[in-house]
Order: structure tokens, then C-alpha cells, then sequence
């Protein structure tokens, strides 16, 4: 009888402790499967840091002083010719507010100045970010992801395109398509357009150069190349001295380096010969009554779009989480600001905010 007991209790007991073991088992897996379930979740190390994410299409700031993120360091950008007035106006006074966020012009030596040209710095890491007359284009975005980099543009501004001729041709405006005939060779002489008889010389930069020949062979040219008789010259500065010394001369260049100049006259531009719209405010100011007075931008035409000419400005940056795109972005938004939109209007731009 002892030993049946004995038996018994024995049964009982391994029972007892497979009942615990199971339970410790079950236990035991659902606490180590708890962190996999947790970490389903990106890890916070992984997320994009609060600098990365461009800020500059919803945030609005007033002043420079304002913006934030603004990294200390030596900083090289380069591109666009259009973008000198900025240059020499604003950035000296980003200077001024952050001393420690020193930006510094950079251009090729090889290569002429121009949107192209600072695009593909970019791309080859020669500068931080670059300043664009005309969008990016899907073979500079193949570019740059065959080298790591991801690029983004962001517009800061809008500029007209102004055509300028000697201030002695005697011509109303042209159209679009008289425009184009004269690039293009199909017209020659000034006389064919209503003027005196004097051969047209048309003066350009090359393809190139930058964006704003890019948006001229595009928006005016439809594509079609130029005249062999076309004059290419290096610099807008260049060009404008030739047609001042040109009775016949005819160039295009961004409106803040054009219509304030004394020594050209802007001339209007439409689509009809019956809608020509003029890029300054009347009246038309007079070479000599000039430097003490100078032609201004009528902004309402290029903001209303009555001028058949306009175009965006913009700012590349890459998207690499690291100081380059701090950079770039803090730059943008400091465009961006209501401080730096009054100074590209001073400039003679065209506030975007």
C-alpha cells in the first residue's frame, strides 16, 4: 500500500513540474518575441533629421535673422550669369546677419559661366549648391544618381527675358515670331520690320553658356538652331557695349541686366504686332537723361504674364543629410524670406511670396 502511495505521488509531482516547465516555456517565448514586435517600428537613429527635410515651401520667415539651421563653415555655389545682381545685393547682406556662414563664387576656369555649366559642378562636388535659370533636366538628374547624389530645385524668383537694340533703331517692339526670324537668318535688315535700312546684327551667347539661351532657342526658336551669322559673345557685358556701338544690333539677356543699362534701349515684346508689351514703366527714359535717371521694371507685366517672356530662377540642392544640403537649404530660405523677396524686387525681380 505504502509503495502504490509512493507511486502516486511520484506521477503527481512529474505532472506538477511538466505544467511548470510548459508554463515557464510559454513564458519565456513571449517575452523574447516582444522586442521583435517593438522593433517592427523604425528605429529613431534611422529617421531623417530635422535638417534634411526641406523647410523652404511651407515655412515663411521675415528677416534673415529668423531663419534657422544656418551652418557655419566656407561654402562655394556657382551657375547662372542672371544670378549676379543677387550676388552683389543680397549676399552681402546674408554676411552681414550670419558672419560665420561664409559663401564664396566659384567658377571653372574651363568653362563658361552659366546654369549648365553650375549644374554640372554641382554634380562633380566643385561647389555646394548652384543657381539655375531654367529647371533641371531629366539627363543632369541621371547624372547625379549615377553618383550618389540626389538633387532638388527650388524657385526663388521670377525674371523676364528683355530684348535690347541700339538706342538710335527706330522700331516699335518686335513679335515673338519676328523675333525668331531674325535668330533664325530669315530676316536681315531693319528695314524688313518698319526701321531704316541697317543689317541686323544679332549677338548671343552660346547654347552653352547657361539657361537663358537654353529658354531662348526653346520659348522663341521653337527649338530651331541659330543663323550662322549669329554673333556669339562670352558675357552680357560684352554684348550690351557691342550694341551700343552698333547702329544694327539686337541682344537678349535677363531684365535686371538690361533695362536699367544707359548705353541700349529695351524694346517691347509680344505675341501680336497689336499686343506689344513693353518691360519698363513709362516713360522710356533717354540715354542722355541717363544715369540720373534709369528705366524700371514694371513688375505687373511679368507678374499678371501679359509679357510673353518670363521665366523661374532657381536654387539646386543636394539631398545628401549632410552640411552641403544645410547649406543649400538654409541659402534658399533665406531668399525666400519677406527680407530677401523685397531685395529681389529692388533688384528687379520678381517677388515669388
Amino acid at each position: 500500500m505504502a509503495q502504490k502511495n509512493d507511486t502516486t505521488t511520484l506521477i503527481l509531482a512529474l505532472f506538477i513540474t511538466g505544467g511548470l516547465i510548459s508554463g515557464g516555456v510559454w513564458w519565456f517565448t513571449r517575452n523574447m518575441n516582444l522586442p521583435t514586435v517593438l522593433n517592427s517600428n523604425p528605429s529613431p537613429s534611422n529617421s531623417i533629421s530635422p535638417t534634411s527635410v526641406p523647410q523652404t515651401s511651407t515655412t515663411n520667415f521675415k528677416t534673415f535673422a529668423e531663419v534657422p539651421n544656418v551652418p557655419n563653415g566656407v561654402f562655394t555655389y556657382g551657375g547662372s550669369t542672371t544670378f549676379a545682381p543677387i550676388r552683389q545685393g543680397i549676399n552681402p547682406e546674408v554676411q552681414t546677419v550670419f558672419p560665420q556662414f561664409q559663401l564664396r563664387y566659384f567658377q571653372n576656369p574651363s568653362q563658361s559661366p552659366g546654369s549648365g555649366s553650375g549644374i554640372k559642378m554641382l554634380i562633380d562636388n566643385q561647389i555646394t549648391f548652384a543657381e539655375s535659370s531654367r529647371p533641371l533636366q531629366e539627363s543632369e538628374y541621371q547624372q547625379a544618381r549615377q553618383k550618389g547624389l540626389n538633387l532638388i530645385e527650388v524657385p526663388i524668383a521670377l525674371d523676364g527675358i528683355v530684348v535690347a537694340v541700339n538706342p538710335n533703331l527706330n522700331i516699335p517692339g518686335l513679335t515673338i515670331n519676328q523675333l525668331k526670324q531674325i535668330y533664325t537668318g530669315k530676316i536681315t535688315n531693319w528695314s524688313q520690320l518698319g526701321g531704316e535700312n541697317i543689317p541686323i546684327v544679332a549677338y548671343s551667347r552660346t547654347k552653352e553658356a547657361g539657361g537663358t539661351t537654353e529658354f531662348f532657342i526653346t520659348n522663341v526658336l521653337g527649338g530651331e538652331s541659330f543663323a550662322e551669322t549669329i554673333k556669339f559673345i562670352p558675357t552680357t557685358t560684352e554684348a550690351l557695349r557691342a550694341i551700343a556701338n552698333n547702329p544694327g544690333g539686337i541682344y537678349y539677356a535677363s531684365a535686371p541686366e538690361v533695362v536699367a543699362q544707359c548705353t541700349i534701349k529695351p524694346i517691347a515684346i509680344g505675341l501680336t504686332s497689336g499686343a506689344l508689351i513693353q518691360p519698363y514703366k513709362n516713360p522710356l527714359i533717354s540715354p542722355e537723361n541717363c544715369p540720373q535717371q534709369r528705366n524700371q521694371i514694371d513688375p505687373v507685366v511679368f507678374k499678371n504674364g501679359a509679357y510673353p517672356l518670363t521665366r523661374r530662377l532657381f536654387i539646386i540642392v543636394k539631398q545628401n543629410n549632410q552640411s552641403e544640403q544645410q547649406a543649400g537649404e538654409a541659402y534658399t530660405q533665406l531668399l525666400l524670406t519677406s527680407q530677401g523677396q523685397d531685395f529681389m524686387e529692388k533688384l528687379g525681380f520678381i517677388r515669388i511670396r
